[in-house]
């Protein structure tokens, strides 16, 4: 599917090396004040070419506003965007057309479809995901109302990591430096290791930690729709994500139940709970508490190195990548895990407000 929501529904266009990538926010309410500015500078953080720790691709990935918009509000009809394509080297995939990647999409896409864009890699590119980053843009400003705030960072980089909670780290230090980490220390190990893969021709994994805050209770339905699963659901359909986890996550089997469990306390007439096991969900329910998650990324398959493959005959083939690549996903993964979150969370406001009249 190509289309990501239930009332509020992001519906995406385009590949990699294609005239454009775009979308259709679908359900998206009427009177919300649309900053242009911000939904661009959002597109900044994830465009190519911004660091020397990213691909060199040279794009301004400009957005362009077809519809939904008027005198700076939102008009409650779909909001349409693009962002035009402008500098791709298709050549350097021309050797590409029939061979099988190592963990690319090549080899599951041809017995799909029986046909696939090698340019780019077409619509499996993580290019595509401009548009997630745009519709989550627009989530973003929709949950201003409610006080909703989403931030997310590098907590590691291989086996590089921060070992300080995100209560214990100052968030807005996030943009400060290239590998978006907010423990400084920590962000410049994690940038030269970086630099030092990608001078091997090799790539490098690791995780991006994110808490939702002011998030209003009662969101997430009981059963099918719990709001953790969607929440992994958004998190896992972004490019090169391998893993999910909230709250304690797997640490949380070492521990007894009475270790565990989130005691309620009463302050200032309001209900909240002396610790947060839970990751500020429970039940599949939001209870009001931060969210916070944890998603981890693997190592960009692209290599520039030799590889062996074989090409869609079953022949046997040596080869090495040519292009421009990230050798680590992470620095431009923060702003798509902060679009796909806001996306998720602004869609669970609407479909609650049915909850009960």
């Amino acid at each position: 599917m190509n289309s990501f929501g239930n009332i509020l529904k992001l519906t995406t266009f385009g590949e990699s090396h294609g005239l454009a990538i775009g979308g259709i926010l679908d359900g998206y309410p009427a009177g919300i004040s649309i900053d242009l500015d911000f939904i661009q500078n959002e597109l900044n953080r994830r465009k190519p070419g911004q660091s020397a720790l990213t691909t060199a691709r040279q794009e301004s990935d400009k957005i362009e506003i077809l519809s939904g918009v008027f005198n700076g509000q939102s008009t409650g009809t779909p909001i349409a965007f693009e962002v035009r394509n402008n500098d791709q080297h298709s050549k350097d995939y021309s050797e590409l057309k029939d061979l099988y990647r190592p963990s690319h999409a090549d080899y599951t896409y041809d017995c799909k479809y029986g046909i696939r864009d090698h340019t780019g890699g077409g619509r499996s590119s993580a290019r595509t995901t401009i548009a997630q980053v745009a519709g989550g843009a627009f989530a973003k400003l929709m949950l201003r109302k409610w006080g909703v705030n989403i931030h997310a960072y590098t907590s590691q980089v291989g086996n590089i990591k921060t070992d300080h909670t995100y209560q214990e780290l100052d968030l807005q230090l996030t943009e400060t430096n290239p590998v978006r980490c907010p423990d400084l220390l920590v962000a410049g190990e994690m940038e030269q290791l970086i630099k030092q893969t990608k001078e091997e021709g090799d790539t490098i994994g690791g995780v991006i930690s994110c808490v939702i805050q002011n998030c209003p209770v009662g969101l997430g339905e009981p059963q099918f729709g719990k709001l953790h699963a969607l929440l992994a659901q958004a998190m896992l359909s972004i490019n090169a994500a391998k893993g999910f986890e909230y709250g304690c996550g797997f640490e949380g089997v070492t521990k007894k139940g009475s270790e565990l469990n989130d005691v309620f306390y009463t302050k200032d007439k309001e209900i909240h709970t002396r610790t947060n096991n839970s990751g500020g969900i429970q039940g599949g329910i939001s209870n009001g508490e931060d969210i916070f998650f944890r998603v981890a990324f693997k190592p960009v398959p692209t290599l520039l190195k030799d590889q062996e493959t074989i090409d869609r005959n079953g022949n046997k083939i040596t080869f090495k990548a040519r292009g421009r690549h990230d050798p680590c996903v992470l620095p431009r993964a923060v702003p798509i895990v902060e679009a796909m979150a806001a996306l998720t969370i602004a869609d669970a406001i609407l479909m609650n407000r049915s909850a009960r009249i």
